[in-house]
């Protein structure tokens, strides 16, 4: 199907436009499971006439069932979604900037989900979404994976499917708290995680900010030491990537501290580390977790971030990430990194 489509967009490319339209709608319908016209056009930016318009022409093809409780997705349009997502990929230009990406940040990969996080939830989701579905295919019995806190990778546990498939498979907490949001924090992602993946999971119930003393004690501990050594084997990390101040207000960093951060030029942060434009590590919080050096080691990295808010700090982490990682994003970073990247060659 994909090559016969690919050769009628080439004779008509204008069906182009049309395609990526109604796939968008098909997406964001089956991630909202239920919703109503008016809520569908404003998150895609289509006029109440173009949104029905479209509806009625996705539901007369049995793609989609309209009800009381608004637009949800059919089987058939399930499987159309998964026929269509790698031309609709390639013809978005999405696969292009996928490489392009990929190249100048000298990574395994780079995957990007159409929208901006910053302006559009859908997108967010979307995000989730297919970092869930990469994280499922590198999966095997008997993995160790480590995950970080953050909105944006607790999202992705909800995204991966509810199975009994995999054998001992454990969860495990990067590192201690940020902030006092405890849903959010990594203790409570890695339990999400193991609870949809019939997997087991390892807390680290540590403060993220240890003063020299505390630290140096603390190391000594049994059970430290066997999570030091869970990190050591370690198979796969899920993680985010944040600005730096405001990762460091989420830290409730005094401002003093802030200013310093400034001052040393920091842009990025990931694993309690703060970066520079140039990728180099000017700042780092004394804390128990992955540590930076063990990063090389790690068969898969995943890295879960977007918005072009975050473009700079994704450029600044990039510089001296582990080849082997994989970056899931969205086009508002992406483009905009592109941008960033055309403006300083």
């Amino acid at each position: 199907m994909e090559s016969l489509l690919t050769a009628q967009l080439k004779l008509i490319p204008e069906m182009s436009d049309l395609l990526q339209k109604r796939y968008r709608i098909l997406q964001t319908i089956q991630l909202s499971k239920g919703i109503g016209r008016r809520v569908l056009g404003e998150q895609l930016g289509l006029s109440e006439r173009d949104t029905r318009k479209e509806l009625d022409a996705l539901r007369n093809q049995g793609l989609i069932d309209v009800s009381r409780d608004g637009a949800a997705i059919t089987p058939e349009g399930t499987q159309m979604i998964i026929e269509l997502k790698e031309v609709v990929r390639e013809w978005s230009g999405r696969l292009q900037l996928e490489q392009t990406l990929s190249q100048h940040l000298h990574i395994k990969e780079v995957i990007i989900v159409p929208g901006d996080v910053d302006t559009n939830t859908n997108a967010a989701m979307l995000l989730s979404q297919e970092a869930a579905k990469y994280l499922e295919s590198i999966l095997s019995d008997e993995k160790i994976i480590a995950v970080t806190g953050g909105s944006t990778i607790a999202s992705i546990s909800n995204f991966v499917q509810a199975t009994t498939k995999w054998k001992q498979l454990l969860f495990i907490a990067a590192r201690g708290g940020v902030g006092k949001d405890v849903a959010l924090q990594a203790n409570t992602i890695a339990s999400l995680f193991s609870n949809k993946m019939n997997g087991s999971y390892r807390t680290l119930y540590m403060p993220d900010s240890l003063s020299e003393e505390a630290y140096n004690t603390m190391m000594k501990e049994p059970f430290i030491q066997e999570m030091m050594d869970l990190y050591e084997r370690t198979n796969i990390i899920i993680h985010g990537i944040g600005d730096a101040v405001e990762m460091a207000r989420r830290r409730y960093t005094d401002e003093n501290e802030i200013d310093r951060l400034k001052e040393a030029g920091s842009v990025s942060e990931a694993f309690g580390y703060y970066f520079n434009e140039q990728g180099e590590a000017v700042h780092r919080i004394r804390t128990i977790g992955i540590q930076l050096k063990q990063l090389t080691h790690i068969e898969h990295l995943l890295a879960v971030a977007g918005g072009a808010k975050k473009a700079k700090a994704l450029l600044s982490y990039f510089k001296q990430a582990p080849e082997q990682t994989v970056l899931v994003t969205d086009e508002g970073a992406a483009n905009e990194m592109i941008k960033i990247i055309s403006e300083t060659n």
